[in-house]
């Protein structure tokens, strides 16, 4: 079973599971002749909303690229749990200000064993809904699952403190209702500020894992004929779609057709490993001992030896145009990108008093 049929399934669960509670209580609630119960029914069918909304999502997100929109329409997922964020946040702040109005004027809960039932029943049922979906969503890297999860989770703790509560008050006479509900309802609140984070972070485009960095670059440069990978960009489009790209130095005796064929053999690794659309450029290294492997030498020993330069590369030498051109990247506590190219620019000119020098500065969007 794919991805999004596991996702699917599980959000079928979820609907089933919130119905079927929902059948018991709306019974017991009109056998018992209880209208609270009854609604509370209700309000179980309002909690498959977002099981709904995450099957939704996940529908549109798997519909094939179309001319408008090629890369495909993964990233709906990212929207379905911004929805669902925002719901738990809403029942986080309705949570809030109905436990502050219970702290100033308390109630006196009253249970009967048949509410005492339903209640311990839609606990037991929510937790064990809430961990299975979340634990998929987490399995599955979806994050309308763990949201929806969560929301489960959220529905039973609320519930619990409220059970809870009501033992003390019925014991000691002594109401701490509005206080444990305006707690729960905070970390309620910073949990779907979280939730929220997350799929936000996806679209405005969150670096990449540290992990898949170091798995592409160990990949790439155990391949004959590549030394080095440098300037690694990725983009998601959904969890089952990346673009991107980087750079490899290669020497600069390579044919067209061997360089064709490496980076032909990289590309396809990286697709059928990683399930990533990566383009590949190349970097020619000055092979030899001859007076450009020389000065790409010289040059890159210079820059180096600056500490706000953690990576050279890119070195270019051309007689012809006239030109030096090297790529360095420098660390976070370099914000004066045009200050450091002068910098770099003003040392670099003895070595070719002749030449134009071309400092590109790269930004590190991976590591």
């Amino acid at each position: 079973m794919d991805r999004h049929s596991q996702i699917i399934r599980t959000s079928w669960i979820g609907i089933g599971a919130n119905v079927l509670l929902a059948a018991f209580k709306a019974v017991v609630g009109l056998v018992a002749g209880s209208v609270a119960i009854v609604m509370d029914a209700v309000n179980n069918l309002s909690d498959a909303l977002s099981s709904v909304i995450t099957i939704v999502g996940t529908k549109l997100s798997a519909r094939p690229a179309d001319r408008e929109h090629p890369f495909g329409f993964g990233r709906v997922e990212y929207f379905s749990a911004i929805i669902i964020a925002l719901i738990v946040l809403a029942a986080g702040v309705t949570s809030l200000v109905e436990s502050v109005r219970k702290i100033f004027e308390p109630t006196r809960p009253s249970y009967t064993a048949v509410t005492l039932v339903v209640i311990i029943v839609a606990i037991v049922v929510k937790l064990l809904l809430g961990r299975y979906v979340r634990h998929k969503g987490e399995q599955l890297k979806s994050d309308a699952l763990v949201a929806s999860g969560s929301d489960a989770l959220f529905d039973a703790l609320i519930t619990l403190a409220t059970l809870f509560s009501a033992g003390i008050m019925l014991i000691w006479n002594f109401s701490i209702d509005g206080y444990v509900g305006a707690l729960i309802s905070l970390v309620i609140l910073k949990a779907g500020l979280e939730m929220l984070a997350s799929p936000i972070n996806e679209l405005l485009g969150k670096k990449v894992s540290p992990e898949l960095v170091h798995l592409i670059k160990r990949d790439i440069a155990l391949m004959d004929g590549v030394h080095g990978v440098f300037d690694i960009i990725l983009h998601n489009y959904g969890p089952d779609v990346m673009i991107g790209s980087l750079h490899i130095g290669v020497d600069d005796t390579m044919s067209a057709h061997d360089i064709h064929g490496l980076t032909r053999r990289i590309s396809t690794m990286m697709f059928q490993r990683y399930g990533i659309i990566m383009t590949v450029g190349i970097y020619a290294n000055a092979n030899g001992s001859g007076p450009v492997a020389e000065l790409q030498t010289a040059v890159t020993q210079r820059l180096l030896a600056h500490e706000e330069i953690v990576q050279v590369h890119g070195f270019y030498y051309s007689e012809k145009e006239n030109m030096l051109s090297v790529d360095v990247v420098p660390d976070i506590t370099v914000h004066d990108d045009a200050a450091l190219v002068g910098t770099l620019v003003a040392e670099l000119q003895p070595l070719v008093p002749d030449k134009h020098v071309v400092i590109v500065v790269d930004h590190n969007y991976s590591e």
